[in-house]
């Protein structure tokens, strides 16, 4: 598979993002609420999310052909959680109209910029794997998926790419259990570092430190390459049996929400578009920084006229 990882960046790809569409309700408060207390709001926006949507959005922003594939309700939110994208022209045609309500995701953000979530998965649990035809699963198609939708519908769709050449990459967030031969098919994993001490769990591996060994025992384990952003202080990866390590680009934070996302959708549209891993890399960590400085998830993703000029400043 190592071999197959570094095939992955060599061609052009469409990206298909198969995952959550929530509708976000974002609260600003001075701080964030501790147990059993209650604070006033100072604003609140209503805004279109979920991992799946801002994804894709990032991906379309930063120059790729995206397809996103998930689901909504039929309520009022479903036209929400679609419309950036829709205004993206991200291809929408196989977004399910599912009966529960509409994924919704209640986010505190307060003074420093850190925040707090709780997300109702409504419609994304009926998400499935069948609404990706076959044809889009293909050697030029890069895969990109997260852990808000079902677990088993995530596994039989790895299989199905896997098949059929398609390259994947897989935002291990939330850390869910999933089964072990769909991360051992799996191109590229994307963790935070709470996701990387779930993803040794799985394992069985344990590491008093995230570094360079630590990485390339887990790469080693799933025959892939791990990318595990580190906030402020960048983000640490192994591919091809090498170490890379990106700084953060500074900024005057005031919202991470979607930073983490807007890394994920830059680095899979820089893949697609013919730069090198550790260019998509690069990329990606700017626009997690950049996505910092702006309210929201989706609202926040830089295009790539703000990428490329933070990344002239950076050289």
């Amino acid at each position: 598979m190592l071999a197959q990882t570094e095939r992955m960046w060599d061609a052009k790809t469409m990206v298909t993002v198969f995952g959550s569409l929530n509708v976000d309700y974002v609260f600003s408060v001075d701080e964030l609420a501790q147990p059993g207390e209650t604070v006033l709001a100072n604003a609140l926006d209503v805004l279109p999310g979920g991992k799946g949507g801002n994804q894709a959005l990032a991906a379309a922003k930063a120059g790729a052909d995206v397809c996103m594939i998930g689901a909504t309700g039929q309520d009022r939110n479903g036209e929400t959680a679609i419309e950036g994208l829709r205004d993206a022209d991200v291809d929408l045609s196989r977004v399910k109209h599912a009966t529960s309500l509409t994924g919704t995701a209640a986010i505190k953000v307060d003074r420093h910029g850190e925040n707090s979530i709780a997300v109702f998965p409504g419609a994304n649990t009926q998400a499935s794997a069948d609404q990706v035809p076959d044809e889009l699963l293909h050697k030029g198609t890069t895969l990109v998926l997260q852990m808000e939708v079902p677990a088993e519908e995530i596994a039989g769709l790895i299989r199905r790419a896997i098949a059929r050449d398609a390259k994947i990459i897989l935002n291990f967030a939330p850390a869910a259990p999933i089964e072990l031969n769909a991360l051992k098919a799996v191109d590229c994993i994307i963790v935070n570092q709470t996701e990387f001490r779930a993803m040794q769990s799985l394992l069985g591996e344990t590491s008093n430190n995230i570094d360079e060994g630590a990485l390339s025992s887990v790469a080693h384990a799933l025959e892939a390459s791990i990318i595990v952003t580190l906030g402020a202080r960048g983000l640490l990866a192994f591919h091809n049996k090498r170490a890379l390590r990106i700084p953060a680009l500074k900024v005057d934070a005031i919202d991470t929400v979607g930073a983490g996302d807007a890394f994920v959708g830059v680095f899979a549209a820089m893949c697609d578009t013919g730069h090198s891993f550790e260019s998509a890399l690069r990329y990606g960590s700017v626009a997690g920084a950049l996505a910092c400085t702006k309210r929201g998830a989706q609202s926040a993703a830089p295009d790539l006229d703000a990428l490329e000029a933070a990344i002239r400043e950076l050289l």
